[in-house]
């Protein structure tokens, strides 16, 4: 069963229709759709990262996320077979290492390498744009950056071959990853 209990099945309600996110964050979502990462269901797994995504929105979520244990998950679930769940993940991922604390934790996950392996594969631009946003709030951390300075190359290739939004995103993570302090 992929029920949290009726009041985090209302938390999650009301976090869709008001934007409240406190109220789930206190229910226990976070921790509950961490456990459904792992479901053998792949619209469960991609609905459970996605509604992560949403509830680490706000500064609570992000460090709640990374309290909860879902980092790791979210990384291996970034080689998940379908396309959806990589997105979701890689959506996550984004909005969670918008912290210190996220990009610390991400980076220390092995998010990087497993971003770079999904961004070398052919994969649709749903996929492809949310990996490389991850891919910028990871080059904010001197570590990610670092690591990161290998796919400025390939960047530069999707820079050229995409259409606006993916021009757009790859020519922010190159200049994040470019930038000298």
């Amino acid at each position: 069963k992929a029920s949290g209990g009726p009041m985090i099945n209302e938390a999650v309600v009301s976090t869709q229709s008001t934007g409240d996110t406190e109220q789930a964050l206190t229910a226990g979502a976070m921790e509950v759709f961490t456990s459904l990462l792992t479901h053998g269901t792949w619209e469960i797994r991609g609905k459970a990262a996605r509604d992560i995504m949403d509830i680490s929105f706000p500064l609570a979520g992000k460090r709640r996320a990374v309290k909860c244990g879902c980092i790791p998950v979210l990384v291996k679930l970034l080689a998940d077979p379908n396309f959806n769940v990589r997105s979701q993940a890689a959506g996550a991922l984004m909005s969670i290492a918008i912290t210190t604390e996220g990009k610390k934790a991400s980076i220390g996950e092995g998010a990087v390498e497993a971003l770079i392996t999904l961004l070398r594969m052919d994969e649709g631009s749903e996929v492809k744009l949310n990996v490389i946003k991850a891919i910028t709030m990871l080059a904010e951390h001197p570590e990610g950056r670092e690591k990161l300075s290998e796919i400025v190359p390939l960047l530069e290739q999707i820079k050229a071959s995409g259409g606006p939004m993916m021009n757009k995103v790859a020519t922010t993570a190159i200049n994040v990853i470019t930038w000298k302090p």
